[in-house]
């Protein structure tokens, strides 16, 4: 998969004739993936990993944990780092807009994704450097992304790769790779999935789970690839589940989260539709429709 990634990329980087490279870099699982197919891209195009800029940009839900798994992937790799804390920024666009930052919004989450987006997009432009985007099908299908925030890139190479696969491609390139590398690769896999954009507990550990929000992944992504691969209804894929994961869910609970999924599928078309280029793999369609026919927008389309 980090193959097929790494070509996609190598073809949009040929033509347009670029040879940097910037994407923001959490010490998450979706950027990790997304910085290994990169060191992939640039080594089949024998080109200066040094090209390649890795931003880490803490802010208010940052645990040390992520923060130090960022700076010590960027370094295992030799690729260019830079940490550019963004809470001041924060806080400052708080003031602008009047917003008390004592609550703890979607206002309060967003804001924060945004000026992520606006220092890369900056710095993509004072280096000449092509922002990669890191979220994963999953997170789009889901439309777990903030719209004009981590949403927004100049190439989305983890755009067909769902989140269940990330784990298998991170834990086969931990096997593979020498000693300190290994360490961060495993510690980022056992890490909660999570945004970090809410502060964290007083023990300084991650606070915001993302799958205690909007449900397992391994069920989310069995419901996404009946949807996309071959034009399954509710019903059907409900059935599918249940036989499926029997051991594991419940039929109600089953049911409760594939209904998250379609009412959260159909009504995050609109992030999907204006979502940048992406290579297409994985054996699904691109993730800007929803099988034979595109998803519609509203209930109207």
């Amino acid at each position: 998969m980090l193959t097929l990634q790494a070509l996609g990329l190598k073809k949009r980087l040929e033509h347009i004739g670029i040879k940097r490279v910037i994407l923001g870099l959490s010490g998450g699982l979706d950027s990790t993936a997304a910085l290994l197919a990169v060191i992939r891209t640039f080594d089949v195009m024998s080109l200066d990993r040094g090209g390649i800029i890795a931003v880490s940009m803490p802010g208010f839900g940052t645990t040390n944990r992520t923060k130090s798994n960022a700076q010590a992937l960027a370094e295992a790799l030799s690729v260019t780092f830079f940490t550019i804390p963004i809470e001041k920024a924060v806080a400052q666009h708080f003031k602008d807009i009047d917003h008390d930052p004592t609550v703890l919004d979607i206002t309060y989450e967003n804001a924060q994704a945004r000026e992520r987006t606006q220092v890369l997009m900056d710095l993509a432009n004072k280096h000449g450097a092509l922002v990669i985007g890191t979220g994963d099908l999953s997170e789009l299908a889901l439309g777990w992304t903030t719209y004009n925030g981590d949403h927004m890139s100049m190439y989305a190479i983890n755009s067909s790769v769902p989140k269940t696969l990330l784990r298998p491609i991170l834990a086969h390139e931990a096997n593979e790779a020498d000693e300190d590398l290994q360490a961060v690769l495993l510690d980022i896999l056992a890490t909660p999935v999570s945004p970090e954009l809410l502060p964290p507990s007083g023990d300084g550990a991650i606070s915001q789970k993302t799958e205690a929000v909007i449900g397992p992944y391994e069920l989310h992504d069995f419901f996404l690839y009946y949807t996309l691969r071959w034009g399954f209804g509710p019903e059907k894929i409900y059935r599918y589940a249940v036989k499926a994961f029997e051991e594991s869910y419940t039929s109600s609970d089953i049911r409760h989260w594939l209904a998250v999924f379609f009412t959260r599928f159909i009504a995050n078309q609109f992030k999907r539709s204006a979502s940048p280029d992406g290579p297409i793999g994985n054996g699904v369609p691109s993730n800007r429709v929803s099988g034979p026919q595109r998803c519609p927008k509203t209930g109207l389309d």
